[in-house]
């Protein structure tokens, strides 16, 4: 056997699997949820009612997905703090990302009317989609509280390197939003109102269960004792630094989607349900992939808090690895699927056409964006936020927008050709700024105790 082949055979795939495939059941939950609602509303006698889910799901995502740097950002400090053995750290981070997560939530329901001028003013849908749009969304705002607490509290569950305890939540969860969307939706027929409400519901059901389940498995959390440091506003710096570039970063990724979505709204409403549907299955690809960025989320959290540059080194190996592999996986089902996809979603021959025209480029983003997926996760275990914010500046600004430009005559193969280079432009982008994170990071190689490396 080859030296090579022996250092492969000895990476830590045990320790990057045993986080990755709950992650990549629970995350796949919320993609199939979000193809359910699809295909029935996709099923109905109009595609309005699929259009208004989509262009409320994207207004939405606008508001929840800008604050998944609470889930990042408490992933990344309690992996660190674990590293490091701080077990009160942990503790601590748990109770100030939940505080700052409600203090968000109730804020979005506050300025909701406001916000929903201005995100349907700057996405100028057609006129028949907004009255159902805006109610969907208003509906699911009423959430914003649980959806963000639930997002800290999967965060710090990653962050010690528990992948179970989120599965549980998140496919319960989701598993009660399919059996409402079938009451509501078909049951009681209220249709995209009926969508929003099912969500709603399971949003708060599955904070209570995540609650529950951390108390029963951490019960030192009942007898927490820091309350006066949490009101020192210098225990929540690195929490608000980190924080800070993530929330750029991922509002830049928000408003690139927005502005995609926007853009095809304009080409009409069956152009709008085909592009729907085709993110849909990205989004499918996007939480496989994820699934080994968590798992990079954590292990390399850890590295750093010990100060493993030999585990990082693994680590990132391994889930890059991995996470070619699951792209190569998912790019052969879409081709040797498509056919069933196209028929499962819909039974509007308008929305059909369009899906054959422009259901070719799954096949190939998959493939394009899981560097960006992987080493996104690399970058937040890290503490590397910075670097991940300039990644997305230069991937947005730089190469989204003037693609989208130059290719505007391509109507929307243009936009998916812009989106496409978007994607792989994130993914060399922090290959190039690699380097320079170890630098940062990772400082000095560990010394046996004979005074070689390890």
């Amino acid at each position: 056997m080859s030296s090579r082949l022996q250092k492969l055979i000895n990476l830590p795939h045990a320790a990057v699997w045993a986080v990755a495939w709950p992650m990549i059941l629970s995350n796949l939950s919320v993609p199939l949820l979000s193809i359910v609602d699809t295909a029935i509303l996709g099923h109905l006698d109009s595609a309005l009612h699929l259009g208004a889910v989509a262009l409320g799901a994207s207004t939405i995502a606008i508001f929840f997905w800008s604050m998944g740097f609470l889930r990042m950002g408490t992933t990344s400090l309690v992996a660190q703090a674990q590293g490091k053995n701080d077990q009160r750290a942990t503790e601590r981070l748990l109770v100030q990302s939940v505080l700052l997560a409600t203090g968000l939530g109730l804020l979005l329901i506050a300025v909701q009317l406001p916000l929903l001028d201005l995100a349907f003013w700057w996405l100028n849908p057609p006129i028949e989609l907004l009255p159902a749009a805006r109610e969907y969304t208003g509906i699911r705002l009423l959430g914003a509280p649980a959806v963000l607490v639930s997002l800290t509290c999967i965060g710090w569950l990653i962050g010690q390197q528990n992948a179970r305890l989120p599965l549980l939540v998140m496919v319960t969860t989701n598993l009660i939003n399919l059996l409402l969307d079938l009451v509501f939706i078909l049951g009681f027929g209220w249709e995209s109102r009926g969508a929003a409400l099912a969500t709603l519901c399971a949003d708060y059901l599955g904070l209570a269960l995540a609650v529950f389940l951390i108390l029963q498995h951490y019960p030192d959390l009942l007898r927490f004792n820091s309350w006066g440091v949490l009101r020192q506003l210098s225990a929540y710096r690195a929490l608000l630094s980190i924080n800070r570039d993530l929330f750029i970063r991922t509002l830049l990724l928000l408003f690139t989607f927005a502005f995609f979505n926007a853009q095809g709204a304009q080409m009409g409403t069956e152009v709008l349900a085909a592009n729907s549907i085709i993110f849909q299955l990205l989004m499918l690809a996007s939480y496989g992939l994820d699934g080994f960025a968590q798992a990079s989320e954590a292990l390399v959290g850890s590295a750093r808090g010990s100060q493993s540059r030999q585990a990082f080194r693994k680590t990132t190996l391994t889930t890059g690895i991995w996470s070619l592999l699951v792209a190569l996986m998912m790019t052969s089902l879409f081709v040797v699927l498509q056919e069933p996809l196209i028929t499962l979603f819909t039974d509007l021959e308008a929305v059909k056409q369009q899906l054959r025209l422009y259901l070719p480029w799954v096949f190939i983003l998959p493939l394009i964006s899981s560097t960006a997926f992987w080493l996104d996760g690399v970058y937040i275990g890290a503490g590397a936020s910075a670097l991940m914010r300039n990644a997305m500046l230069f991937s947005a600004l730089v190469v989204f927008f003037p693609c989208w430009w130059l290719f505007q005559p391509w109507q929307n193969h243009g936009l998916w050709l812009a989106f496409s280079a978007f994607n792989l432009s994130r993914g060399l982008s922090l290959i190039a700024l690699l380097p320079h994170l170890q630098r940062l990071y990772f400082p000095h190689s560990e010394y046996s105790s004979t005074g070689n490396k390890a």
